[in-house]
């Protein structure tokens, strides 16, 4: 007699255990605005806590500094968008030096994070579904990976979530993202930290501060210029190539 019991829909399961972490660091991003936290992340409410952040970070400085890179990492997560101003509150917490080593451990971390949820989630099925052009585009990627991943990372005109989410479907492995990702952000990252070590200055002056005023144009061309600096061994790869072949 022929089996007739329910099979356990073990490819729904998989696919709900996949889509879970990514559902949870939705639910943060509309929870960060649903409760309204986007009203105090401001440089107002820094400065109106100034003198209390600074006595919890001198009073309990070890977790201070666990709080702030598990709080930045899930921030940096979940794609909610205060990363620059956050960046600077920590320059102003604590430093330059140690605010910018924070600052880009716990970007990376969350990053990280993202992009293995994300291609845990989606970028096997959509390779699996991809094109002969989207799989081609996969293939250059792959082959200069790092200089492209430093290049977008070094020039801050790409969004930082996108940053995160597309390797995870061309096929970029975890340690060449994580490594990319912790030296290209160090350059941006530190000119958002220094600002934020001068804060207190600007407050004490009872002057206005604002994140525009912080990639000026020439700190822009600086950052540009290291990212195109970045593609120069692709193009002298590609002029090899081509010397190679007119010789062939």
């Amino acid at each position: 007699m022929a089996d007739k019991s329910v099979a356990v829909p073990g490819n729904r399961i998989s696919l709900w255990k996949r889509l879970a972490p990514l559902a949870i660091l939705v639910a943060i991003l509309v929870a960060f605005f649903a409760f309204g936290l986007d009203n105090y992340a401001t440089f107002d409410t820094l400065k109106d806590n100034r003198e209390a952040l600074l006595g919890f970070v001198r009073d309990n400085f070890v977790l201070a500094i666990l709080i702030y890179v598990v709080g930045y990492a899930l921030l940096t997560a979940a794609s909610v968008p205060v990363a620059s101003l956050v960046t600077v509150a920590g320059g102003f917490l604590f430093g330059i030096w140690l605010g910018t080593f924070l600052t880009v451990l716990a970007a990376t971390v969350g990053a990280t994070l993202l992009f293995l949820f994300a291609r845990s989630a989606l970028g096997e099925p959509l390779r699996q579904r991809a094109g002969p052009y989207i799989r081609k585009m996969e293939e250059g990627f792959q082959e200069n990976q790092v200089n492209y991943l430093l290049f977008l990372r070094l020039v801050p005109v790409f969004p930082f979530f996108a940053v995160n989410l597309a390797p995870a479907f061309l096929g970029v492995g975890t340690v060449v993202f994580a490594v990319t990702t912790f030296i290209g952000i160090i350059p941006g990252t530190a000119v958002y930290t220094i600002v934020g070590a001068g804060l207190g200055s600007v407050f004490d002056r009872g002057e206005e501060f604002s994140l525009d005023s912080v990639l000026t144009p020439e700190i822009l061309a600086a950052l540009v210029g290291l990212g195109v600096l970045s593609l120069v061994p692709i193009v002298i790869k590609k002029l090899r190539r081509r010397a190679k072949a007119g010789r062939g």
